[in-house]
């Protein structure tokens, strides 16, 4: 009964791809909305997440931040079945990337794509997709035709090398040395393994210290890539690669890295992810925030 249920869904989902924008979005902020006043423990989550990280902000600031992304992300989580199933020129004209030239080291290196969770990362993923065969990980769903589903949009474009999470860095590396950017979202908390404290808007902040890793393993180039939600579609912005880094410890350079995504948010802080709870493993002795 699930599975025939999940079929409806996505055909429902199919439909939706052949909406005019403006019509989707409309649909998407209606969603967005109805989410925010009935979603109330990931409502609470934003809050306290725009709490920690804007005390000087009023509550009522807060609380327009928070609507403001709930109708982002539902509008993100719609545009979605364009991604799986519009034709390759429309999303070319919905989604625009600037900066396509830094996807690829001239030396050869490999490269990293720093993309931190904002709502329009899987457009990113799609239109990056279209100009190099990259590698990401791919976290399996119980869903087995939800789990096809996600796992084709992925592939639509060229045969994307797909890690999952307990496949370690080792498979990572390697995919990045046979020539794959690592399309990589360095910003939720995984729990205290292999997880270091550094601060994140002033909060400490479990933080997988992966890139700085990674970097010192391969020698790759980071390469950030900003995915801003517009009102016509996407852009996607691939920045230049960092200089000097990494830089004297791994410690140092995943607190730059956290700085970095902090001045990122300053520019569009209703499209980042705060319905993650991004502050749930706390350093000993150090009260929980999610009640």
């Amino acid at each position: 009964m699930k599975i025939f249920l999940t079929y409806i869904l996505v055909g429902f989902l199919w439909l939706l791809h052949w909406l005019p924008l403006p019509l989707l979005r409309a649909l998407g902020g209606g969603l967005g909305r109805l989410l925010y006043a009935v979603g109330r423990e990931r409502r609470k989550v934003a809050l306290t997440n725009l709490r920690l990280c804007f005390p000087d902000k009023t509550e009522a600031e807060r609380e327009d931040i928070a609507r403001r992304h709930f109708v982002a992300f539902a509008q993100a989580v719609l545009d979605r079945t364009l991604g799986w199933w519009a034709s390759k020129e429309r999303l070319q004209r919905i989604i625009r990337i600037h900066g396509v030239e830094h996807l690829t080291d001239p030396a050869g290196r490999p490269v990293i794509m720093l993309t931190p969770h904002f709502v329009g990362l899987d457009a990113g993923g799609t239109v990056v997709s279209m100009h190099v065969v990259g590698c990401s990980v791919f976290s399996m769903q119980k869903n087995p035709v939800l789990n096809k589903l996600l796992y084709d949009g992925r592939m639509r474009f060229n045969e994307a090398v797909l890690l999952s999470r307990q496949d370690g860095m080792r498979k990572i590396v390697r995919a990045m040395k046979d020539g794959h950017p690592f399309y990589y979202l360095p910003d939720m908390d995984f729990g205290p393994k292999e997880s270091i404290f550094v601060p994140f808007f002033g909060v400490q902040a479990a933080t997988i210290p992966a890139l700085s890793r990674l970097v010192r393993l391969t020698g790759a180039r980071v390469v950030p890539v900003i995915c801003r939600q517009s009102p016509d579609g996407y852009d996607i912005e691939v920045m230049p690669p960092w200089e000097n880094f990494p830089g004297a410890s791994v410690e140092a350079d995943t607190a730059l890295m956290n700085q970095f995504i902090e001045s990122q948010v300053l520019r569009m802080p209703e499209q980042y992810f705060w319905l993650h709870k991004r502050f749930k493993t706390r350093p000993p002795g150090e009260q929980r925030f999610y009640k």
